[in-house]
């Protein structure tokens, strides 16, 4: 009996018409919208700890798994998802899940499938990734959650080297296993208001392979809510930042509305009149504390806003012959002997300290301004 012939391989090099006539007509909906979720995206949930990362992950993983909307976001069918987390042990983890199943019913519990030896395995080395990949054919995942990432690699996250290798592994966890990922992961300890992506921890090569980010962060105490979302997209706008709501008795997050809108911080300029005019209230033998905190007092500005405007005025003070200036901060430093013996500490116009000072002990604890 004849062989069938083998198909010949599909070539790795494509006109553009060839790849139009494969392109859908429309782009398909996003698995978790607006836009939170592309399909075989990566998208990145973080923030500090105890926040509620992983607790809404989970609920999002439910929703996809059973096709459903929660906490204000659009779930456009269900999905198979894998879920390896790392943090609870695996009994404590379902019950956690079974608690938030309830207004869910049945839905979810054939699509929701949990990798029980998910720890112990590292994406950063090709044994662990093949695990990854391994759980994910059996799952037939079309979403994988991993959580938290620093469980999944021993790699110096502030190394770019590093770092770039284990985006490397989540890239090929997700072109072979064709899913899209839900990463969570920390940021860092200190970031601004503005920062969303960049404020997740490491190096700046995580801020290059995600679509989408999503940072949860603890809202004024005055609001009824929460945690308060903040959104970046890699290829559209992202919504408004929004507040959620944890009901402790179901472990299930509300949509709680838009977060309110901050002013934005007007910035204060201070200039060398500033400096002048609380110089000539405090008199030209003023400690550096001193004018920084008048400066600060007169102008309503912030500390290294004073710092920055006096730093001219200490390095230039025009109309004022350099010996005097001299003489002045010589008073300040070795005390007003050394008036009476200008030869133990001599004028010295280009600054510094001379030996006579050094070894005398008459160094002041306090620097002149």
């Amino acid at each position: 009996m004849k062989q069938a012939a083998k198909t010949p391989p599909k070539p790795a090099v494509l006109s553009l018409a060839q790849l139009l006539t494969e392109q859908p007509a429309a782009p398909p909906p996003g698995w978790i919208e607006p836009g939170l979720l592309p399909p075989s995206g990566i998208l990145f949930v973080g923030g500090e700890p105890k926040v509620g990362k992983s607790l809404l992950v989970a609920n999002l993983a439910l929703a996809l798994a059973s096709g459903k909307d929660r906490a204000g976001f659009t779930i456009s069918a269900p999905r198979r998802v894998l879920v390896c987390q790392f943090e609870l042990p695996t009994p404590q983890f379902v019950g956690r899940l079974a608690t938030m199943r309830r207004s869910l019913g049945a839905a979810a519990d054939q699509n929701l499938l949990v990798d029980t030896r998910a720890g112990g395995n590292l994406l950063s080395a090709p044994q662990g990734l093949n695990h990854f990949l391994n759980a994910a054919r059996q799952a037939a995942a079309e979403v994988i959650v991993l959580d938290p990432l620093y469980s999944t690699h021993d790699q110096d996250e502030n190394d770019t080297r590093s770092m770039a290798a284990l985006c490397q592994s989540l890239l090929r966890l997700r072109d072979a296993s064709k899913a899209a990922l839900i990463v969570v992961h920390h940021v860092r300890k200190s970031i601004g208001r503005e920062e969303i992506g960049s404020a997740f921890r490491g190096s700046s090569a995580l801020h290059a392979v995600g679509d989408s980010y999503l940072l949860l962060t603890r809202p004024s105490a005055h609001l009824a809510a929460t945690v308060e979302l903040r959104f970046q997209f890699r290829y559209a706008a992202p919504p408004e930042p929004r507040l959620l709501q944890l009901d402790p008795q179901t472990l299930c997050f509300s949509a709680a509305g838009l977060a309110p809108a901050r002013a934005a911080a007007a910035r204060k300029k201070v200039e060398q009149e500033h400096v002048t005019k609380a110089l000539a209230g405090l008199g030209q033998q003023a400690r550096y504390n001193q004018l920084r905190q008048q400066v600060m007092a007169q102008t309503n500005c912030s500390r290294r806003t004073a710092q920055v405007a006096i730093a001219p005025a200490r390095r230039r003070e025009p109309g004022r012959d350099p010996v005097a200036i001299w003489e002045t901060r010589r008073r300040v430093r070795c005390g007003d002997s050394a008036a009476s013996n200008p030869a133990a500490c001599p004028p010295r116009p280009g600054g510094g300290w001379n030996e006579e000072c050094r070894r005398g002990g008459r160094r002041s604890p306090a620097r002149a301004w």
